[in-house]
């Protein structure tokens, strides 16, 4: 029996070296991992709220191979920390999880990112230097708090990838800002929250390819995405809770608000996002504005899978042109849930707008179309929630042309259903137009259908209609053609 014994133990003694072995590479791994993260501690931050770190922190940037690590603390700076990129590299700013703070209580950006790029995201414009030191600079799992009313989180110029992730910044002025020239910056699973400015802010940027997803911009006064004088082509908003960004004391405030009258944003999606607020003069939950001389400098946008609600007007365009706004929900557009102005080519096709009676108060709902050319409204269901002080119809086409409305139903219109006015080469056709009370005892709608003066060329077929109080389609013979239409039973 005995001789037996030492192979038993062999075998395990061979096991027992394999397992040292493991361990020490494991080991040896993690020592690496551990040089290679500059915990800012090591470099003389205390992490206790109330020291100063800001040169401590310098130190970590400047001293590391690029992994600046700010762990379990609250890491307080007074003045902005510039981060040159051609200077530092490549570089990466580590929340560990959440569990660090940085708290910025001086004006301006707690973190400045500067880069040297001038090209495009064409990968023959990107110059070796560019690709080597500056490539997708990163903000990661990283607090940022603000402690003084100009402080704000992270700012980036002429950045190349840059990329924010996991990140919180709050109660700061501006959330995230980028200027001058950058491409194909990503915000992911972040949540902007509480600013007195913008969430994220594209202030006279040249930008291409930006990523916006998974994340929570919410409580910005001045706007949740926000784009001032900016050139900016392919802009992805997806999949994030966009809500209450606005502010009762000024006179127009946005969720998402882009202003081109300078500058040019085409080429975007604004998809499976919730975008709700608080009825506010001036407000709209997504506002574009274009250049008032052309309508081409802002479109070419497409806005699918969204539920929009609860602002004076849930979508507002002036000056734009080639949107696409399907399959989305509203609810709640106190005073119209799409006011188009001065604008061509816009398609709003199988979007629901309803009045759900488990909210509290009912909103006006309509939709308003003025001085437009090009539009198609098509597989609507609209249901208003009660009247609003100037508007004439649900639906209003007021000097515009080429405008169809189709296959659509229209739920306790008032006061009319549809007004057309001073407007040409309009088609209402195949659409259900029903007053409050369908046996017409207490109907408030005046007429399921007015063309009012200055209209021509005014096609109005198959349509099912109720009788209003001054009757069911209102038209003269020389402004429209008129067959097919049938009363509702």
């Amino acid at each position: 029996m005995t001789g037996l014994l030492p192979r038993p133990y062999g075998f395990a003694s061979r096991w027992s070296g394999l397992a040292v072995t493991l361990i020490l590479f494991v080991f040896l791994i993690a020592a690496a991992q551990g040089i290679c993260a500059a915990d800012v501690r090591r470099f003389g931050a205390q992490g206790d709220g109330r020291t100063d770190d800001t040169e401590a922190i310098r130190r970590a940037i400047g001293e590391s191979n690029g992994a600046v690590v700010f762990a379990g603390g609250r890491f307080r700076i007074s003045e902005t920390i510039e981060i040159p990129l051609a200077e530092s590299g490549p570089i990466s700013l580590d929340g560990q999880a959440g569990t660090g703070t940085v708290v910025m209580a001086g004006p301006g950006p707690a973190f400045r990112f500067l880069g040297t790029h001038r090209g495009t995201s064409g990968p023959d414009t990107v110059s070796d230097h560019v690709s080597r030191l500056e490539r997708m600079p990163t903000v990661q799992n990283l607090v940022i708090e603000g402690a003084h009313p100009e402080a704000d989180g992270l700012e980036f110029l002429d950045t190349l990838q840059p990329v924010v992730r996991g990140a919180m910044i709050r109660r700061m002025r501006h959330g995230i800002i980028l200027r001058q020239r950058s491409r194909n910056f990503i915000l992911d699973a972040s949540h902007l929250y509480d600013c007195s400015g913008v969430g994220l802010l594209l202030d006279q940027v040249d930008l291409h390819q930006a990523i916006v997803q998974g994340s929570h911009i919410s409580f910005c006064r001045q706007g949740g995405i926000r784009s001032i004088a900016s050139s900016i082509r392919n802009l992805q908003i997806t999949g994030n809770d966009i809500e209450y960004n606005y502010d009762r004391n000024a006179e127009e405030s946005a969720d998402i608000w882009i202003d081109s009258r300078q500058g040019s944003v085409r080429e975007g999606t604004i998809a499976s996002n919730t975008i709700q607020s608080v009825p506010t003069d001036g407000g709209a939950n997504i506002r574009w504005i274009g250049n008032p001389d052309t309508e081409n400098k802002v479109g070419l946008w497409s806005i699918t899978g969204n539920h929009i609600s609860n602002q004076t007007i849930n979508i507002h365009i002036t000056s734009g042109r080639g949107f696409t706004i399907t399959g989305n929900s509203f609810i709640r557009g106190n005073d119209r849930n799409l006011l188009l102005e001065d604008s061509r080519h816009v398609v709003f096709a199988a979007n629901s707008i309803d009045n759900n009676p488990d909210y509290r108060e009912a909103a006006g709902n309509g939709i308003t179309i003025r001085r437009c050319r090009g539009v198609i409204l098509s597989a609507v269901q609209l249901q208003v929630a009660g009247p609003v002080e100037g508007r004439r119809a649900a639906v209003e086409i007021i000097e515009s042309r080429e405008v169809t409305l189709t296959s659509s139903q229209l739920f306790d219109a008032v006061p009319d259903g549809v007004f057309v006015s001073h407007s040409r080469n309009v088609q209402i056709e195949q659409c259900m137009i029903q007053q409050d009370d369908a046996d017409g005892d207490d109907s408030t709608m005046a007429a399921a259908i007015r063309v009012d003066h200055g209209c021509q060329g005014v096609v109005i077929r198959n349509n099912l209609v109720s009788s209003g109080i001054e009757g069911d389609i209102i038209t003269a013979p020389e402004t429209s053609h008129v067959e097919g239409n049938r009363s509702l039973q």
